[in-house]
């Protein structure tokens, strides 16, 4: 899971020209959160998840890699 989960938060964040620090003001988290997801050193939350997938406007099922949007 951690890989896709990666994978999307950083396609997406690259999608809308963010970097970790205006991603975390945005969804309520720390910067050193959003760094060690993307560096696959911790996975999120399902609070989590639903916090990027409601912002992204995506289903958590497309950011843990179980669907294509």
């Amino acid at each position: 899971m951690d890989i896709f989960v990666a994978e999307r938060i950083r396609e997406l964040m690259r999608e809308q020209s963010l970097n970790q620090v205006q991603l975390a003001a945005k969804i309520g988290v720390k910067q050193n959160t959003i760094s060690a997801w993307l560096l696959k050193k911790k996975q999120p939350s399902i609070q989590s998840l639903w916090l990027l997938a409601d912002y992204f406007q995506v289903s958590v099922d497309y950011l843990i890699g179980r669907s294509e949007m």
